[in-house]
């Protein structure tokens, strides 16, 4: 995929879900702005504690000021917000930018207890896209299964991964933010981007 590809985004519907990963909000906050810079129409979702703790790595106060001030939007923070996301057909794409692995968990699960995992749940009703940007400290333990389960499943995605510190967390798998875009591209073709394991 060319570089003019990437940057062809004007009036994309996304969705952006961040789940609490919180050690990688600054990243996710880059590429959530760069996508908005791609021309991308993007409306956030925060799970309920992506929304509300407070962490070394800043307030939540802080934090959703910032996503509502990028994009110009309320943050979806309930379930009741999240629901309508189906029906009207409101993203052409979702991201989960970080998706943890208890999110990681409840998508392989059927789990839909959260907003994210609401938004899920109503935007795949349409067979659109789910990118999945992981964060999560047992990728290579309890959160394999679930990886392989939502590779499996239709219409969920994944940016391309690694190990994030292989010798302090050896089980530690966290995505290349900064290949979001071109995977987002690549999934409303309906095509998993590769490799997968970087």
């Amino acid at each position: 995929m060319n570089e003019s590809d990437i940057k062809n985004l004007d009036g994309l519907k996304i969705g952006f879900a961040l789940c609490g990963s919180f050690c990688t909000f600054s990243k996710a906050l880059e590429q959530l702005q760069h996508l908005i810079e791609l021309g991308a129409d993007v409306t956030p979702i925060m799970s309920f504690h992506a929304a509300s703790i407070d962490t070394r790595f800043g307030t939540a106060e802080s934090f959703c000021s910032r996503i509502s001030q990028l994009t110009g939007k309320n943050i979806i923070r309930t379930i009741e917000d999240a629901e309508p996301i189906g029906p009207k057909k409101m993203f052409d794409a979702l991201i989960i930018c970080p998706c943890t692995g208890n999110t990681l968990a409840k998508l392989a699960n059927g789990i839909t207890d959260t907003p994210v995992t609401m938004a899920a749940k109503s935007h795949i009703r349409n067979s659109r896209p789910v990118i999945i940007a992981l964060s999560t400290n047992d990728g290579l333990s309890n959160s394999a299964k679930n990886i392989g389960t939502l590779l499996n499943c239709k219409s969920f995605y994944f940016v391309p991964f690694s190990q994030d510190d292989p010798y302090k967390k050896p089980r530690s798998l966290s995505a290349d933010f900064n290949e979001l875009p071109e995977a987002i591209l690549n999934a409303l073709n309906g095509i998993q981007m590769q490799p997968l394991l970087i």
